[in-house]
């Protein structure tokens, strides 16, 4: 087992979960007890209404609220900000995840830049998350060119100082996790998946079926965040081939050009400068912060 020698800072985001945080604080302060060296757990309330702040606050651990629910990602975010650990650990509120891996993270981290507990195929989700998810784990493959075990785990240890690099690309959302995957390895950042077992959640899940929705738009802000040609590109070739397609055809029926041909032949051109304008745009972008 590696040597744990940077500080660790824990961070549960929290949302009415005043069931389940006294328990999940306790069990995690006590395998901090048992690292060689300095710890805190930060409990981010973001905007409960239960008093799940107050039970965190009673169980030892240090409580930062949000006036408002901002959702998933902005409490970690905040819970990033907050930090005063080398090592950042997300784990959830709900009592999912076992406390223990946390020493098996922390050790891996010595070694690499991210380390995510990877699930068993898609264990712990709701049943109607489920196909979004395979999808959006084929996809993070495609983009990065690595098969990755487990997309979007919420359990895992992070480099605060990438992490802060990373804040102004992460969403607010449930999206956060998948999208800091794809961030470290798209910035040439190590990571390792190491499995980990996931209890049943205790207490109501806060996923809707808006989800759905927001699982459509997040396909879509990875595709044009991390690689966009692979939306223009596509887009150029199709129709450039329907352009290629009417001009044939209009000179061996009339002998002239198509004029159906020649708009599809411009719009493939600047389909393909744009895309490129966009790659370089959001390399730019995304170098700001992750160099």
């Amino acid at each position: 087992m590696k040597t744990i020698k940077e500080s660790v800072s824990i961070i549960i985001p929290a949302y009415q979960e005043a069931a389940n945080i006294s328990s999940v604080v306790a069990k995690v302060k006590a395998v901090l007890q048992t690292l060689p060296c300095e710890s805190e757990v930060i409990v981010v309330c973001d905007g409960s209404t239960d008093g799940t702040g107050d039970v965190a606050e009673a169980a030892g651990a240090n409580v930062v609220r949000h006036p408002y629910n901002k959702g998933y990602g902005a409490a970690l975010k905040t819970g990033i900000r907050a930090a005063a650990g080398r090592t950042v650990v997300f784990i959830d509120a709900d009592g999912q995840h076992d406390a223990n891996d946390i020493f098996r993270l922390v050790a891996e981290r010595q070694t690499y830049d991210m380390v995510v507990g990877a699930r068993k195929g898609t264990a712990g989700s709701p049943l109607m998350r489920k196909p979004g998810k395979i999808f959006l784990g084929w996809l993070a493959n495609r983009l990065t060119g690595r098969k990755i075990p487990d997309l979007n785990s919420g359990c895992r240890a992070v480099d605060r100082e990438m992490a802060l690099r990373f804040l102004p690309l992460l969403p607010n959302g449930f999206s956060f996790s998948t999208t800091a995957t794809i961030a470290a390895f798209k910035g040439g950042y190590t990571v390792k998946h190491i499995p980990i077992e996931v209890a049943r959640r205790a207490g109501k899940s806060t996923v809707s079926v808006a989800d759905g929705f927001n699982t459509i738009m997040l396909i879509i802000r990875i595709v044009t965040l991390f690689a966009p040609l692979r939306v223009f590109l596509p887009i150029s070739l199709a129709t450039f081939l329907i352009g290629a397609g009417f001009t044939i055809n209009s000179y061996y029926t009339v002998g002239e050009s198509s004029l159906r041909g020649l708009i599809a032949l411009l719009a493939s051109v600047h389909f393909f400068l744009f895309g490129i304008l966009v790659d370089q745009v959001v390399a730019i972008r995304r170098g700001e912060h992750i160099q």
